[in-house]
């Protein structure tokens, strides 16, 4: 049949209608916005096609891709010659989309909704995640959920309960498919077409509520059986993992497929405009334009060293310069903004995310949207008059205004939600800010080709900085990689994500990684030693090949003297950390031999907090709950490396490392000789002094350069500070007394005298010693000396820095009432508490913790009403933080891919290369050794590594020998005088990181 003949089958009629609207839309209105449109001649293929001829195939042949015989032919069942595993691939999907032109026709849109589920936004997230889908499947299958089969797929990453299903422990769709299988209603495949499943889909996508859920997954359970419902369910995890991804499909249906899919982000319109191959994109086709989503350019990760990635950045003569941005903790965002006359302020906007989700109901559609936007009515003056329509890149961040900085990603969507219900532009509070750092599309013209310097000026040009509304994101410029280094120093200090080197003679290139932007993330330091060794005090399951046993485990720090002096059992711990990296199936093995018996199931309901103590504990939220606990005289000890420490609410802590890494297991340590918190203190303490001494030293040479003015020191008392306090000025402390023993970090960072000046502000006095005084009110919020040693006395509540905030905070709120004083709230104002007080203080908060007189924030309502018992159960999804967490504090090492990223090794084939002979005439070296470095090299190059031939590359990091040891001597004596040696290993240490899929902890490899 030709082409444009019309569909007769009205399946096929009504998938084309449902892709606009859900079948509202009417066949007029889709020819005009597609006119031409390919229009199917035949009803779509039935679903199970899907994975007999493409999934499956494709999943077989995964198994040779990536591994050393991906580029090889292998032979046939025969002895002929076969494709290799790439060329297999390609065939397979070519085969696919070959059946479905003369079968079905040239609209292959209905299949590769399917197909590429993730690339598919005209439906909308389903809101179901795995255990949402279990308990749809309880119900479905008319089980208990009490049963084997329905805890086995409520917990799916534990071990299954039975034999059968033992083996699809961490897939959830492996999981299902097990307990399908045992009560099927059909057994051979169902006869539902992909129109009709992408219909249903269409129709769950829209369902919120399990009720409306219920009955689309019934028809679904009705119509399939087990392995097309196991496939159905990972469409709608959008978990397809068939080894093959979008690009390919994308490069075998059209060659301009990929590019029209990154300016557009449209897979409808990818798979409508380019159903023929011979038709290629016309230049006014191929960028970007207003308001439609394009799919930005993502920045490398760093696989080299600094000095090679300015290196890489191809400086042209004398212009060698590089740019340094902060790597911003937020979500990435691209504004558009257009002329309308029909809307006031003349102005039309859009924002979309990096995963082309749209966010303008959230931040706004013009500059008059004020009864919901967040963003929009506050920039009015942030464009020039002369720009008509602009396209901005960009991240939206939250910004904290009364900490006046950065706050965590998790908060943006809170934040923005808070702001969209505010009616003034002076709020205090958190606010989402977006730093542009890129301008794309200017008054009609695409700027893509031009280098970024020249974007840059033109966003200048176009943008007027709205404070903490819409700001220019700052960068440095730099000519020399050892810049770099203070620049990450920095941002590690100040609990940043990184830096990203860009190169500013670079064209702007849709959803590319490439050197012209760098990510540089701070690796694994020393400041607190080699290794930190932590007790485990509880697990997580895996999932994928780490399934059906504990992959990850929580590691605590135990309670001193003091705390057990006052009652606290010797071996409770404060949760500290999660460490799932560097674990070789050995020590998993190990770790389990010696617990085995001994983990608990965690119980929600009753947390074992004689021995754990986990984050949100004020509010007993749980943070970071494990799936099992152990006691620690049960447990191993663990040493870990990490990149350095930060602050945070997820652990009992308030602080944790970042991007630990397993080193070894302890032995020969129990829980009794595991770091306490008092240690790590004191660790955490000295490498803050030894960075302070650093610094201190680097800036003598500058001050002795400077003339230096003496100034009268003062005596911290009653005298007027020379410390400015910037807040309002009121009576409220009138008539008390205040000894201040430290500064603080929370709500802002305030040192000692900073405090000092804030209380007398506000009329109260200063003393510098305890005393019998009614009125004293001693402030601390870090455990110095004396005030453990106020603490061992126990003759004084220890009030932390935060009340002072909330009484000032709570008098600007309370007009008319500036005397008021909050009374001290447990677990949030008491640093100490002396026993005769303990009931006075508690019965200032309800039972879930809420302040009887404070005004509580709406994070921490928010966090109240999350711990309250619910009358029904929440059907919150939280699908699309998970797709945006991808790339904020990735450790890409994880990936296998990247597995060896940043490494320079030096493979010493030196000694096996010599000419030195036996009296046969062959070589003495050994010929395995020296084929185990190949092979080593080539493992090394797949996880991304690089390889130097010269053992001179100052940017060495690692030196792998084989069986001869010979050159060990003067390979030392050529190293030994760099400022970071090499590690010495031995080349088993590729082979085995290969082999567990994580990079192993060199010590076990080092060559003597």
């Amino acid at each position: 049949m030709e082409k444009d003949t019309e569909m007769t089958d009205p399946d096929a009629l009504d998938e084309q209608q449902r892709q606009y609207g859900h079948g509202l839309v009417s066949e007029e209105e889709i020819d005009a916005k597609y006119p031409n449109r390919p229009k199917n001649h035949h009803k779509t293929l039935p679903f199970h096609a899907l994975f007999l001829t493409l999934f499956n195939p494709l999943n077989e042949n995964r198994k040779y891709l990536g591994g050393p015989a991906a580029g090889r032919r292998r032979l046939g069942p025969h002895g002929q010659t076969s494709l290799t595993p790439h060329e297999a691939r390609r065939n397979i999907i070519e085969r696919f989309i070959a059946r479905w032109r003369q079968e079905v026709g040239n609209d292959i849109y209905p299949a590769f909704r399917l197909i590429v589920p993730e690339k598919d936004r005209d439906r909308a997230m389903y809101g179901l995640k795995e255990k949402a889908i279990a308990k749809l499947l309880v119900r479905v299958l008319k089980i208990d959920k009490n049963s084997e089969d329905a805890q086995n797929m409520l917990n799916w990453k534990l071990p299954s309960q039975n034999r059968v299903g033992a083996g699809s422990a961490g897939d959830f769709a492996g999981r299902c498919f097990d307990v399908i299988s045992k009560r099927p209603m059909r057994t051979a495949v169902g006869d539902m077409s992909i129109a009709e499943v992408n219909e249903q889909l269409d129709k769950l996508s829209l369902a919120s509520k399990e009720e409306d859920q219920l009955p689309i997954m019934q028809r679904f359970y009705q119509r399939m059986n087990a392995e097309e419902m196991m496939w159905l369910i990972r469409i709608i995890l959008r978990q397809m993992k068939v080894g093959a991804t979008e690009k390919t499909f994308f490069d075998i249906w059209h060659p301009d497929a990929e590019t029209l899919f990154n300016v557009s982000s449209n897979l409808r319109r990818v798979c409508w405009e380019l159903s023929d191959s011979s038709v290629r994109l016309g230049g006014e086709d191929t960028g970007i334009s207003l308001m439609q989503c394009f799919q930005p350019q993502l920045a490398a990760f760093q696989m080299h060293s600094f000095a090679k990635i300015v290196s890489r950045m191809k400086p042209e003569g004398d212009d060698n310069v590089f740019w340094i941005e902060e790597k911003l903790d937020g979500e990435r965002m691209q504004l558009h903004m257009m002329e309308d006359p029909s809307l006031p302020g003349g102005k039309r906007f859009g924002f979309w995310s990096r995963n082309a989700k749209e966010y303008t109901y959230l931040y706004g559609s013009s500059f008059d949207d004020n009864e919901e936007c967040a963003l929009t009515r506050f920039i009015k003056d942030a464009f020039n008059p002369s720009v008509k329509n602009i396209v901005l890149d960009g991240e939206m961040i939250t910004w904290d205004m009364e900490m006046d900085r950065i706050v965590g990603f998790g908060t943006l969507k809170t934040a923005a939600l808070s702001e969209q219900k505010n009616r003034f532009s002076d709020s205090t509070g958190q606010r989402p800010l977006y730093r542009v750092f890129d301008c794309l599309y200017l008054n009609g013209k695409p700027l893509t080709k031009f280098t970024l310097r020249d974007r840059r000026n033109a966003l200048n040009h176009s943008v007027n900085t709205v404070h903490r509304r819409l700001e220019i994101h700052p960068y440095a410029e730099a000519t020399d990689a050892s810049e770099i280094e203070p620049h990450l120093r920095q941002v590690v200090a100040e609990a940043s994500e990184g830096l990203v080197i860009k190169n500013p003679r670079s064209a702007y290139r849709l959803n590319e990684r490439n050197d012209d932007w760098v990510k540089v993330k701070p690796e694994y330091m020393t400041e607190f030693g080699e290794a930190l060794d932590c007790v485990v005090i509880g697990g997580y399951y895996g999932s994928g090949h780490r399934g059906g046993g504990l992959s990850s485990f929580l590691c605590g720090l135990r309670v001193d003297h003091e705390q057990i002096r006052r009652g606290a059992n010797p071996q409770k711990c404060y949760s500290f950390f999660k460490v799932g990296g560097g674990f070789t199936k050995t020590d998993y093995d190990t770790i389990k031999h010696r617990t085995e018996g001994k983990w608990i199931t965690w119980d929600k309901k009753n947390p074992p907090t004689e021995f754990i103590e986990l984050g949100g504990h004020a509010e007993n939220r749980q943070l970071e709950r494990p799936d099992c606990w152990i006691k620690p005289e049960d447990s191993v000890v663990l040493s870990v490396k990490a990149a350095s420490a930060s602050a945070t609410d997820q652990f009992r802590m308030n602080i944790t490392l970042r991007f630990p890494r397993f080193k070894q297991l302890r032995t020969d340590k129990n829980w009794k000789s595991a770091l306490s918190i008092n240690e790590f203190l004191q660790l955490k303490n000295n490498a803050e002094k030894e960075q302070r001494e650093k610094e201190f030293e680097i800036d003598v040479s500058k001050r002795k350069k400077a003339k230096i003015t003496k100034k009268q020191m003062t005596v911290a008392g009653n005298e007027v500070l020379k410390t400015p306090y910037g807040g309002p000025e009121t009576k409220i402390f009138e008539g008390l007394t205040f000894f201040i023993l430290t500064g603080c970090e929370k709500p802002v960072k305030n040192t000692k005298a900073e405090l000092e000046q804030m209380v007398k502000a506000q009329g109260g006095k200063i003393v510098q010693r305890e005393s019998t005084l009614e009125t004293l009110i001693i402030i601390a919020d870090r455990p110095l000396v004396k005030v453990a040693s106020l603490q061992r006395k126990g003759d004084y509540n220890l009030i932390r820095p935060i009340w002072l905030f909330d009484c000032i905070n709570q008098a600007d709120t309370d007009i008319g009432r500036s005397n008021l004083l909050l009374p001290y709230e447990p677990n949030r104002h008491m640093f100490f508490l002396k026993a005769d007080a303990e009931f006075q203080v508690e019965g200032n908060v309800d039972e879930y913790g809420d302040s009887y007189t404070r005004d509580v924030t709406v994070e921490e309502l928010k966090d109240i009403f999350k711990d309250m018992p619910s009358k029904f159960e929440s059907s919150f999804s939280s699908a699309h933080l998970l797709d945006q967490a991808e790339h904020h504090d990735l450790e890409i090492r994880v990936l296998p891919g990247f597995m060896f990223h940043g490494l320079t090794i030096y493979l010493d084939k030196a000694s096996l290369d010599t000419d030195q002979t036996a009296t046969n005439g062959r070589p003495v070296k050994s010929v395995s050794s020296n084929l185990a470095l190949s092979l080593a090299g080539n493992t090394i190059r797949i996880g991304a590594g690089k390889i130097s031939k010269d053992l001179t590359d100052m940017s060495i990091t690692h030196v792998i020998i084989g069986e001869d040891r010979s050159r060990l001597r003067s390979i030392r004596e050529i190293i030994s005088g760099r400022a970071r040696l090499p590690r010495i290993v031995a080349v088993d240490w590729v082979e085995e990181s290969w082999k567990e899929k994580t990079l192993l902890d060199e010590e076990r490899f080092v060559s003597l």
